[in-house]
């Protein structure tokens, strides 16, 4: 399952991607008064890759469709049905920023207050860049930032935001959002053949209006912490929970009814402590799960223990269905929440894992970003960890480019994943698989210059990295037979 398939998974790809490509094509012909040639036209031009052999790899890089591992994008029928794009209350060009971006605007200064107004519905949009201007400058060439700025330049026609173009901006959001804009960006812009999407809406699983195009993972967060999510996760199973066994049908009811659905189950808990689970036992954490459904608070061990249990509960169910297990690992979004003495462990957490469960499959996500080095080796040595670059090209673009040249000449080629945009808002998408798509040209380039690879070895590598493991690893023709059809489809 984790193997790949040489030239006929690269062709299989493309033909799905042209297909995509000139049905997208029509559409937004129609549609659209903005500019419809592929976003990947321009970094040609970049004096990166001046070279013939830098050339021929980027070249392959651009034309090669993206799998999307991981966002976090409603449905476009919800976007247009005014569901905020982010977590920000308005719907106009604030949104672009208002995920990730909107973060780094914190870190540089910028007051609550001044903040909160400038993501309000209430704010007029085009008296939004006098709040931004004076942090412009000092978040615009990060990750976060340059992937808005693409985004900006390839869907408004905008090279640069300040006072004179904000109007265009808003204008162009505006004229943007209708009908097919999803595909127009992802397939026809950012040459992304599939997404795979994390609902942060509340639920395990969202039955998407567009279910082979924006695959779903099975969310399982709100199933590790018990007693606390029962409303959400019980209510629509009909089930009444007053025991850990009830919980653990909980659990069964969304595996059996969704798992054939979904690509992976998905948990981000490392945001609230490490990855490091014990083998715990129901009958030793029966009498905690009961507190906690009588709304008592657990002591910090009580409730590790309980989660430890219900982890491996969960991680039982999803490799008996030969679903992967994504993890968070590293870097926290936000502000001022975020220990990196807990951070540092997730790599030595995440062998133990690998070791205790040998049959699973882990896909560890982030690149563990800053301690990134420390997961290649566990991707190394044990035959079940998988790493996934998602969201590292616009945290640290140039430590993304260092960690996949070093994973490329150290650890087996079939377990790295290379994109996932992991945005709310499908707008900075386009900017982060363009940043991407730089970088793995240039990891690629400079192994060969160094010596490291051949080119012809940088040019077999492109399709696995970028789309054919991918494939492998969640199964997607598999997948997209039975997602066709789906009740919902």
């Amino acid at each position: 399952m984790t193997g790949n398939k040489g030239n006929s998974t690269g062709k299989r790809a493309i033909s799905r991607r042209l297909t995509l490509k000139s049905i997208g094509a029509v559409g937004a012909a129609a549609l659209w008064p903005s500019k419809t040639s592929n976003a990947m036209q321009a970094p040609l031009k970049d004096k990166d890759f001046s070279t013939a052999g830098r050339r021929t790899i980027y070249e392959k890089v651009c034309r090669t469709p993206f799998i999307d591992t991981h966002e976090h994008l409603p449905d476009e029928s919800q976007r247009l049905a005014g569901v905020p794009a982010a977590r920000v209350g308005a719907n106009d060009w604030s949104v672009v920023l208002g995920h990730y971006l909107n973060c780094d605007m914190i870190a540089a200064g910028m007051p609550l207050k001044q903040y909160n107004k400038f993501f309000s519905k209430d704010t007029d949009p085009v008296e939004k860049w006098k709040l931004l201007e004076p942090y412009w400058p000092a978040v615009k060439n990060t990750g976060y930032g340059q992937a808005v700025r693409i985004a900006l330049k390839q869907l408004y026609d905008v090279d640069e935001l300040s006072s004179k173009t904000v109007q265009k901006v808003q204008s162009g959001y505006e004229q943007l959002c209708r009908p097919g804009f999803y595909k127009y960006i992802l397939c026809d812009l950012a040459n992304i053949e599939s997404c795979q999407v994390n609902c942060v809406t509340g639920s395990a699983f969202r039955k998407s209006d567009q279910p082979t195009f924006l695959m779903q993972d099975l969310s399982v967060l709100g199933m590790l912490s018990g007693g606390g999510d029962i409303k959400t996760f019980a209510g629509e199973t009909g089930i009444e929970v007053t025991c850990l066994s009830d919980w653990h049908k909980v659990i069964d009811w969304w595996f059996d009814k969704y798992g054939q659905y979904a690509v992976a189950v998905k948990s981000q808990h490392a945001y609230r402590r490490d990855i490091d689970h014990e083998k715990v036992p129901a009958e030793q954490v029966e009498t905690s799960f009961k507190k906690k459904l009588a709304g008592e608070t657990l002591s910090a061990s009580e409730l590790k223990l309980l989660e430890d249990h219900l982890f491996w509960y969960v991680v039982r169910k999803a490799t008996k269905m030969n679903l992967p297990v994504k993890l968070h690992t590293g870097y926290y979004t936000g502000n001022s929440r975020m220990p990196l003495s807990r951070l540092v462990k997730n790599c030595g957490s995440a062998t133990q894992l690998c070791l205790d469960a040998p049959q699973a499959r882990f896909v560890f996500m982030h690149i563990c970003y800053p301690y990134y080095e420390p997961l290649i080796a566990a991707a190394k040595h044990y035959p079940n960890a998988y790493i996934d670059m998602c969201w590292s090209w616009i945290i640290n673009p140039a430590a993304a480019k260092d960690f996949l040249k070093k994973y490329i000449v150290t650890a087996p080629l079939n377990k790295i994943l290379t994109f996932g945009g992991d945005y709310i808002p499908v707008e900075p998408v386009l900017g982060h698989a363009v940043i991407a798509r730089k970088g793995i040209a240039l990891a690629l380039s400079e192994l060969v210059e160094e010596g490291w690879l051949s080119l012809d070895d940088a040019m077999e590598t492109i399709e696995p990295v970028m789309n054919g493991n991918a494939r492998q690893i969640f199964n997607l023709s598999e997948k997209e037979k039975i997602l066709k059809k789906a009740p919902w489809a």
